[in-house]
């Protein structure tokens, strides 16, 4: 198996979540590489997330959008790219529920905007970071690479169609593109929309936590600091044209999670607020991740109880980071 080496990364939507422990990962282990972060610091891009690295030399952080064609060209045309990992896309499915628009234009026009410009830069790989959720729900079993998308949200729709925009540069004009499917990330720097920051930050407040339906939709958990690994593993080693599922095996129910929040912060099951399900709600996510176990000797490494545990307290203690945010 080849090892690929790079010298300059652009990593597009790096202020966010993922990208933001990506890019810790990456110039932690590689610390020769430079990266350049493009993000458009929407409300979910924070630079707090990567204050300790932003006097690095090694890393450029450029404000902007993916779907700004003229700035992208002359980052491409500025710099030797030699490899593009894309995390930059709207991914909160209540907000693609209420203005599908904005995440057709980023994830699926942002995606092409960036292609092309990988395209005519003949860089070396064009990562394109995905979700489980385009497969859809799957009641028994679990998904493989090769099993059809059927998205059931405008999010999840998006992030197909981002990817099928992928597949067909990689089939027209030979663009070495890599995909990686991953499943429900949490941990440090994750927007307090998402479901554990959310519950474990309005508990701080002594608010209620709303649980969507009867609370028993499935999703697995993945550690963030598994996920980088894998998106690592996927980049540096990865089968050019190849799609990777990458999970963790922790599938757990809404009301489980809910329930091990509200033991972590010493709160009572009466601070549960059932909700109204949302509409389209996936039932069950369950992705197969033997692929990149076989090829690339990928595992998760983070037990998840532990992990989970350590977030909640990650929240706990960083009132200063999440604040501000829950203001907006």
């Amino acid at each position: 198996m080849e090892i690929r080496k790079f010298e300059t990364l652009l990593v597009t939507g790096g202020a966010g979540f993922i990208g933001s422990n990506f890019i810790h990962y990456i110039m932690k282990k590689y610390p020769g590489y430079r990266v350049i972060n493009l993000d458009k610091l929407t409300y979910a891009g924070n630079p707090e997330n990567l204050k300790d690295i932003e006097s690095s030399p090694e890393y450029y952080f450029i404000k902007g959008d993916i779907s700004d064609r003229s700035l992208v060209n002359e980052i491409f045309k500025s710099n030797r790219i030699d490899a593009v990992i894309n995390f930059a896309a709207e991914s909160h499915v209540d907000r693609s529920i209420q203005d599908p628009g904005i995440f057709i234009q980023t994830d699926v026009y942002g995606t092409f905007v960036l292609l092309d410009a990988a395209k005519e830069s003949r860089c070396r790989v064009f990562l394109q970071i995905s979700t489980d959720e385009v497969y859809g729900s799957i009641e028994k079993g679990s998904f493989k690479e090769e099993d059809p998308l059927k998205p059931n949200s405008p999010y999840s729709a998006s992030k197909a169609g981002a990817e099928m925009i992928v597949r067909s540069f990689f089939k027209t004009y030979g663009t070495p593109v890599l995909i990686t499917r991953t499943s429900n990330n949490f941990g440090p720097y994750q927007y307090p929309e998402k479901l554990i920051p959310l519950f474990v930050t309005n508990l701080m407040d002594n608010e209620k936590v709303p649980l969507y339906g009867d609370g028993l939709n499935v999703r697995d958990w993945i550690y963030v600091e598994d996920n980088c690994r894998a998106l690592d593993a996927v980049l540096h080693g990865g089968r050019i044209g190849e799609v990777y599922n990458i999970g963790s095996g922790n599938e757990k129910p809404n009301v489980w999670i809910t329930k091990k929040i509200l033991e972590l912060t010493g709160r009572r099951e009466e601070m549960i607020m059932p909700v109204a399900d949302r509409p389209g709600h996936d039932r069950r996510y369950s992705i197969d991740s033997a692929r990149i176990k076989k090829e690339l000797g990928w595992q998760p490494e983070n037990d998840f109880e532990t992990a989970l545990e350590k977030t909640v307290k990650w929240y706990m203690d960083h009132e200063e980071w999440w604040r501000p945010l829950k203001k907006n």
